[in-house]
């Protein structure tokens, strides 16, 4: 007789979704007589098998079995149910007829279907899920098995797939736990509040209290809210209702309350229901500031049919918003929406997760590291994820495209072995995927490294302790209790390179960068300017880690008293409150740049605002060697160029006027070679930068310097 034991059903791990994998404690394995890789029996509403693995370390000790959406709907149970497990023989399977689950399903390969399902566990009736190329799922039923019983599909299984007119046996790529990454403490949140009221209304009861009624998700868009309201109802059983939020407002008088009456009726004639109202800032705006009547009477009904005289049985209410403070007051109480979960932008630990399922079915080579990509997408919701790793896939099939003939049928066996994604697609798709938190301040920051600043070495010192540090060793800032500075101020006279390098930074801590030009903030009507600021700090907290770069801030921020008017006074005030205020910025740092330090406001520059404060002088003779080094790298330069002694010639220019210097011996070199082969123009041009077109270039700049220039006197000696 076959050893039996009970477990509590599990959440399985993103990469076991669809391969019939079941995992438990290597004990309870021991106990049921198993080895591992062998198949157990799953008895609940019915049978269904699975192959058992161990636990990770974490989930030992608990009695769990780790299943995922697929199995768990084989063997009709839910998430903490408690289920029997026992071991069970099978054979090898000699045919298999398969059905394709939903309308509109593509021809497929039965030989790409039999590698796909090569070792699973089936039995007729199951439900199984094949990854195609890209981010799509094909599901199937097991219509019947040679022979009956549990069986197991080798590669001499003969697969044979029905297609039926109007296949639709059941909804077909139901969205389940497992296919929501990054978000597993809101998920339990969420699941308590709706699970529980659906599956054990007398606990309620028994203790006396109104089951939760409501839930309410904030959070940007793109954060999964529809995902999880989809999950939650396929998970829980219950019949689903979804609302878009002004397909209810009707031209005729009374036809909008109507309609909600209707959906609110329907799902109460049904046992357990989930009406799911998205967008509902739509429907239910604030009344004080709308002025139409229709919206004012559909908010009225809509609180009546949520909390009225008359209850509403077994109906939740999800609700789906961006803008939640846009919401009349009156939905947001316990009763209606009892709870408000927010939905934030995921973290890297709930990036990698995301995109583990975006990439479950796409065939990568060996060189994708998603933990870099994980790290370089700071920023980056759950839609942007999904565009990043559909545009990768894109970038393969351009590559292959002019070698394709259109496909009538599968895809050829040799192509099938040779398009898969690389690490350089996904990079490629970096540069045009935008996180969408930001997309509207968002600059294309120049490829500028630390080694294209000449000079400067300890500002760069300074920047990458005070900047990078923090955003990339957290633990490590958490575990010594030291706090990272939320701004830094860059000061110095023009050209010495301040906004070099925060283009550099903004590049070296992978972090995405905002980029405001001083004065672009201030509008002439009366709060825009304040509601300017307050919109790039909440964006950037959205984006977080972040990099906030004000250029020519004394523009946005001159002191107060010195005339610069109400508007400059009140956008001062937002942002000494947005920079220390009441609400916190975390993993968010503010760069600054200026050349008049004396028009900053005093309360700005103290410690918990910015910083640090960092003069950039004019470089010294080692610095202007380096600074001529990065300039002339990519020149072609003659040998007789002497550049030590051109940074020695060159005392008192600023890191712009020796980039100018190199660029006007250029346009020299160019000047000669024109004149000297106007006539005769060989192939190809050989233009070279001689010492000569050097010396003509500073010659022009030092005759264009004001007399009273420091470069006329080469204050050389006073260095």
């Amino acid at each position: 007789m076959n050893e039996q034991l009970t477990f509590i059903v599990a959440k399985a791990l993103g990469k076991d979704v669809g391969r019939g994998i079941a995992r438990m404690d290597p004990a309870d394995i021991q106990a049921l007589g198993l080895e591992i890789g062998e198949l157990v029996a799953i008895s609940a509403g019915r049978r269904t098998a699975a192959r058992v693995l161990p636990a990770h370390s974490e989930y030992r000790g608990k009695k769990l079995l780790q299943i995922d959406g697929i199995i768990r709907e084989n063997a009709g149970v839910s998430l903490g149910d408690t289920v029997p497990v026992s071991s069970v023989a099978s054979r090898n399977a000699k045919k298999i007829i398969m059905t394709p689950i939903g309308s509109g399903t593509t021809q497929m390969d039965a030989a790409f279907i039999s590698r796909s399902l090569q070792g699973m566990p089936l039995i007729k009736g199951d439900k199984v899920r094949i990854s195609l190329l890209g981010l799509r799922n094909q599901e199937f039923v097991i219509e019947d098995t040679i022979p009956e019983g549990f069986v197991l599909l080798k590669k001499d299984t003969v697969v044979e797939v029905l297609q039926l007119k109007g296949s639709g046996i059941k909804k077909a790529n139901q969205i389940t736990y497992e296919d929501i990454g990054g978000m597993g403490k809101e998920l339990g949140r969420i699941r308590e509040m709706i699970e529980l009221p659906l599956k054990y209304p007398a606990l309620f009861q028994h203790l006396g209290v109104e089951p939760p009624k409501g839930v309410l998700l904030c959070g940007p868009p793109g954060t999964g809210k529809t995902l999880i309201a989809r999950a939650v109802a396929n998970e829980a059983g219950a019949y689903f209702l979804s609302v878009n939020g002004p397909e209810v407002i009707n031209k005729f008088y009374g036809e909008s309350e109507a309609k909600l009456r209707e959906i609110f009726e329907k799902a109460a004639q049904k046992s357990r229901s989930i009406i799911f109202l998205d967008e509902i800032d739509a429907i239910a705006p604030k009344r004080v500031e709308v002025t139409g009547e229709v919206e004012k009477r559909v908010v009225a009904q809509l609180l009546t049919l949520m909390d009225g005289l008359s209850s509403r049985g077994q109906v939740i209410v999800i609700g789906a918003t961006n803008i939640p403070d846009a919401l009349d007051p009156a939905l947001r109480r316990p009763g209606r929406f009892d709870r408000e979960i927010n939905i934030g932008v995921p973290d890297y630990k709930g990036r990698m997760e995301i995109l583990q399922i975006h990439t479950r079915g796409m065939p990568l080579e060996e060189d994708v590291d998603l933990e870099r990509v994980a790290e370089l997408t700071g920023g980056f919701v759950g839609a942007d994820l999904l565009a990043l790793c559909r545009e990768s896939a894109m970038h393969r099939i351009r590559k292959y495209l002019p070698h394709l003939e259109p496909l009538t049928e599968g895809l050829p066996a040799d192509l099938v072995a040779r398009l898969r994604v690389s690490m350089q697609d996904f990079l490629q798709a970096l540069e045009e995927v935008e996180p969408s938190a930001t997309r509207e301040f968002l600059v294309e920051v120049p490829n500028v490294g630390w080694e294209d600043v000449g000079g400067l070495d300890e500002i760069k010192q300074h920047l990458c302790e005070t900047v990078e540090w923090p955003l990339k060793y957290e633990e490590l800032f958490d575990q010594a209790g030291a706090q990272a500075s939320r701004g830094i101020l860059l000061y110095g006279p023009p050209g010495t390179g301040k906004t070099l390098l925060a283009r550099a930074m903004a590049n070296v801590a992978n972090a995405n960068f905002i980029s405001i030009k001083g004065p672009s903030l201030l509008s002439k009507w009366v709060g825009e300017s304040e509601k300017a600021v307050r919109e790039v700090f909440r964006k950037a907290r959205q984006a977080a880690p972040c990099i906030i770069f004000f250029d020519e801030i004394d523009a946005l921020v001159s002191s107060r008293g010195m005339g610069g008017g109400a508007v400059a006074e009140r956008v001062l005030s937002q942002l000494l409150t947005e920079m220390d205020g009441i609400e916190e910025l975390r993993r968010v740092v503010v760069l600054g740049a200026t050349n008049r330090l004396d028009l900053i406001d005093p309360a700005l520059l103290r410690p918990g605002r910015f910083d640090l404060q960092l003069q950039l002088g004019l470089p010294d003779c080692a610095a202007r060697r380096q600074i001529l080094a990065v300039h002339t790298r990519k020149r072609p330069v003659a040998e007789d160029v002497d550049l030590d002694g051109l940074a020695v010639e060159t005392a008192g220019f600023s890191g712009a006027e020796i980039h100018h210097l190199c660029n006007r011996a250029a346009l020299a070199a160019v000047r000669e070679y024109l004149t000297q082969n106007l006539k005769s123009q060989p192939e190809p041009p050989a233009i070279t930068l001689c010492n000569k077109h050097f010396r003509l270039a500073l010659a022009e700049l030092k005759s264009w310097a004001t007399p009273d220039d420091p470069r006329k006197a080469r204050p050389e000696a006073t260095e």
